[in-house]
């Protein structure tokens, strides 16, 4: 290839490997950013440039937006690639490379601002013809007010943030006596978090599983899906298992949720990878938000149906190229991930440290993506996922089976992970049986 495109990864730990492999085999160059604990990692080793951006703090170094722009400007990139977390969904970067020459590799930064504010997303969503769960999305001016709204919805309900994700600035509320409290509990802790005290009110779900859309789109209104996701195995509001596709479902609605997230990213224009995250409870679909980027998840998909999906992010973003059709997209077999996260398996207390011996598991349709090897160092400073181990089979059973086959086989020591946690979940009958929900795990099997 002459004068080979140039992309930059914005990005750490798992995605930032996986970016590396698929930019490479599409013949593209990549430099890569990293901060200051992260000097090992595996994908810096393997890019045709790295630049450091400052210490571990992420603030200082995965969040610097000036910084990442301006190791952009230094290697000559054609294209910045945020991954997911950190300034993957950052509306304000997303505008910032477009303005300085750079491809950002998602969706155009107004539908990431719209998306990415939940009262704005679920008020746009409902107007484009999606169900969203019952609820109050106004202002919060007085605790009478907001009582007699509640005591109109019914409790239970979920005080949300508005921005933000991962459980933080959120409280479930059962009783009158624990609204306020709640309300200005969640105010608080979203503030803290991401800056932005705004909540709203949803009715609480009691025992609903999490489902997920995956879209891609052309940006010029051609919208695929590639079919549904469970993952309602979490802790927290942290997924820990997900699997593609999901099972036991009325498969009307789902066929009905599949066609309603085609049109409703058509008609934005939606470019790129994007995921409908909803709960699904007594055969109905409650939309919940939108991710307006690649999800950790993204591996479960690609199994089912052959497509690279970070590939088709780059293709799109550095040859405007776009060859998915939905008349050709089919769903082959079952697949599952599970994450392992450097964390005790049933105190869940993070474990940083270094890691004195790794044996990858390997198999037919079984992939390992990680950053780590013998004589990592996991820092302290970031998230705990350190791994996936995804595998695919005939049929859900047969890949429950081979994930028991690969964790088995799978050996990181030097530092505690929650593999035991996963293969006690591949035990349990009720996951088994598919007859589990969101708190399944908290409620059931790790109390």
């Amino acid at each position: 290839m002459k004068n080979p495109k140039k992309i930059l990864i914005a990005n750490r730990g798992v995605i930032a490997i996986r970016a590396l492999r698929a930019a490479k085999e599409l013949g593209y160059q990549v430099a890569s950013v990293y901060s200051t604990v992260d000097k090992d990692q595996k994908h810096l080793k393997l890019s045709d440039e790295a630049i450091c951006i400052g210490p571990a703090a992420s603030k200082e170094s995965y969040l610097n937006e000036a910084a990442i722009i301006s190791a952009a400007e230094l290697v000559g990139a054609d294209a910045i690639y945020p991954g997911f977390g950190f300034l993957a969904e950052n509306a304000s970067f997303a505008e910032k490379c477009k303005e300085s020459g750079f491809e950002f590799i998602g969706p155009d930064p107004k539908v990431i601002d719209v998306m990415g504010d939940k009262i704005k997303a679920k008020e746009l969503i409902e107007s484009l013809g999606v169900p969203t769960v019952p609820g109050y999305t106004g202002q919060i001016q007085s605790q009478n007010q907001i009582e007699n709204i509640v005591e109109e919805i019914g409790y239970p309900v979920i005080v949300k943030a508005s921005s933000g994700g991962g459980g933080k600035g959120m409280r479930v509320v059962y009783d009158k006596s624990e609204l306020w409290d709640s309300i200005i509990g969640a105010q608080n802790e979203a503030k803290l978090a991401f800056g932005n005290d705004e909540v709203f009110i949803e009715k609480y779900l009691k025992k609903p599983r999490h489902i997920e859309i995956q879209i891609f789109g052309d940006g010029k209104g051609k919208v695929v899906h590639l079919y549904s996701r469970d993952c309602s195995l979490q802790r927290k509001y942290q997924k820990i298992v997900e699997e593609a596709p999901a099972k036991n479902l009325n498969q009307e609605k789902l066929d009905e949720i599949q066609n309603i997230c085609v049109k409703a990213c058509s008609e934005l224009n939606y470019k790129g990878a994007g995921t409908l995250e909803f709960l699904y409870e007594n055969n109905e679909f409650f939309f919940i938000e939108m991710n307006t980027r690649i999800q950790v998840e993204h591996t479960v998909t690609e199994m089912i149906t052959g497509v690279d999906l970070v590939q088709a992010q780059l293709l799109l973003a550095l040859e405007d190229k776009f060859d998915l059709d939905q008349e050709k997209l089919k769903i082959n077999g079952h697949a599952m991930q599970c994450r392992i996260n450097a964390e005790d398996a049933e105190t869940f207390i993070p474990s940083p440290g270094e890691i004195t011996r790794v044996h990858r598991p390997g198999g037919y349709h079984v992939r390992f993506e990680s950053q780590i090897y013998s004589g990592y160092k996991v820092p302290s400073n970031y998230d705990s996922l350190i791994a996936e181990v995804i595998v695919k089979d005939g049929d859900r059973r047969n890949t429950i089976n081979k994930m028991r086959m690969a964790l088995t086989e799978l050996v990181i020591e030097g530092i505690e992970t929650n593999q035991a946690l996963h293969l006690k979940i591949l035990e349990d009958k009720g996951f088994q049986n598919i007859d589990y929900y969101i708190k399944y795990l908290e409620e059931e099997l790790i109390k």
